[in-house]
């Protein structure tokens, strides 16, 4: 057979690009690798040792006004041949009208779960087994399907981790954003099919009249999480969880999406919970933050507190393993150990087996007895809250330790606590 072959069309997602290396020892490489290190120090050794960095505005909690989403004592269990997983164990959270609440913890610690929860989505064998989910005054646990499909997409919505599994691959893109306003807003077809496509070009995608007749397994990874989020914010709604929103997409999007969810929630009033791991979203997007650690939420705050002061011992393990620009340190931090297992969690604090500061202050009660999330002692009511021995004791009553925070230097264990070392 003869002929030519034609040139291959690049994907619309990618334009491919060939580099010659003109040196094929890779010395131009080496040189330029080592030009940008010189560059990247001479920008750490600009940084000043004590940078002022103006704070960003925080909506501060009215102590008065109720909240838009209450949960209670949710306790989310998983019924497995190896026993039963306690994924969610006695979950207290709550959103006002216009606040972002950042929720934080390592995987596996119950974030999805929770958010699961609150949209009455838990997958088999899942059950949600105690508590209470309060939206604007309404029981959501008592809800029939039908009645939860009737909030879900409108006052209701959710961002879902892994947008290849959540979008339905038979329905092109825009058709699967048409179906939200076809079930919730009283729009003709050729309404919908704009209004569509409009979503779709305010989360970034190009040419949205052509990708909305696009199939998911057309799109890219970034492109279908920004399809999710079209989706999740096409009526407005008055929640919004937001599972890991960001991590498919590039920072520039990433910028983008953060400031689409910014001003919908000063336009609109929309509550946000921000279920994500990366801290640096967190501070930038978030007006209070929750920490949760193997089913529990372990510590709240507003994110300047938080930052500042972190008293849990574990969140000071976590914020303590962020690099940070101009601090120089042979190694980050690490949190010893792994997250205990939660078909048969430990007696008593579940982080005791991976705090140092236990030992440091002979609390042998962390490893008898389940702490309460309460008060600290430096707060008035419930603006700062941990679950944690080192600011309570065994009857709840507030107790400070050495100057009302954990000692920096006991913020987690070296290497590996020895077999029988402390209470």
């Amino acid at each position: 057979m003869s002929g030519t072959r034609p040139d291959p069309t690049p994907a619309d997602d990618e334009v491919r690009m060939e580099v010659h290396d003109p040196d094929p020892a890779g010395a131009d490489a080496a040189r330029v690798a080592a030009d940008r290190a010189i560059a990247d120090q001479a920008l750490i050794d600009d940084v000043p040792d004590e940078a002022v960095v103006e704070p960003r505005p925080v909506r501060q909690r009215d102590p008065d006004e109720p909240a838009l989403l209450d949960v209670r004592g949710l306790k989310t269990h998983f019924h497995t041949r190896s026993g039963v997983v306690q994924a969610v164990d006695g979950v207290d959270l709550s959103v006002q009208r216009g606040e972002v609440l950042g929720v934080v913890g390592e995987s596996g610690c119950g974030k999805s779960v929770t958010a699961l929860s609150i949209m009455g989505l838990v997958p088999y064998p899942g059950k949600v087994e105690a508590g209470t989910v309060t939206f604007d005054d309404q029981d959501l646990t008592g809800l029939s399907n039908r009645q939860m499909s009737r909030l879900r997409g409108d006052r209701l919505s959710m961002i879902f981790q892994q947008p290849g599994s959540a979008l339905n691959p038979v329905h092109r893109a825009g058709r699967q954003i048409e179906e939200v306003y076809e079930l919730h807003r009283d729009y003709d077809d050729e309404e919908q099919t704009r209004r569509a496509a409009d979503m779709l070009r305010q989360v970034g995608i190009p040419d949205p009249e052509r990708r909305a007749r696009a199939y998911p397994h057309e799109l890219s990874g970034g492109m279908a999480q920004r399809v999710m989020i079209a989706m999740a914010l096409a009526c407005q709604p008055d929640l919004l969880i937001a599972d890991e929103p960001t991590t498919a997409l590039d920072v520039t999007i990433q910028a983008q999406i953060l400031d689409l969810m910014r001003d919908l929630v000063a336009e609109s009033g929309t509550a946000v919970v921000l279920i994500t791991h990366d801290l640096g979203v967190v501070a930038e997007m978030a007006d209070r933050v929750a920490v949760m650690y193997a089913g529990q939420v372990v510590e709240e705050a507003d994110v300047i507190t938080l930052f500042e002061d972190p008293k849990h011992p574990y969140t000071r393990g976590l914020i303590g393993s962020m690099p940070v620009l101009g601090d120089r340190r042979e190694a980050l931090e690490t949190i010893p150990g792994v997250v205990p297992n939660l078909v048969d969690p430990p007696v008593g604090c579940r982080f005791a087996d991976r705090c140092h500061a236990r030992v440091e202050h002979d609390l042998s009660i962390c490893t008898e007895q389940d702490p309460e999330l309460l008060p600290v002692v430096e707060t008035d009511g419930d603006a700062h809250v941990v679950r944690c021995f080192l600011h309570h004791d065994a009857e709840g009553r507030p107790r400070a330790v050495e100057g009302g925070s954990t000692p920096a230097d006991v913020v987690t264990a070296p290497a590996e606590l020895a077999p029988g070392e402390g209470p």
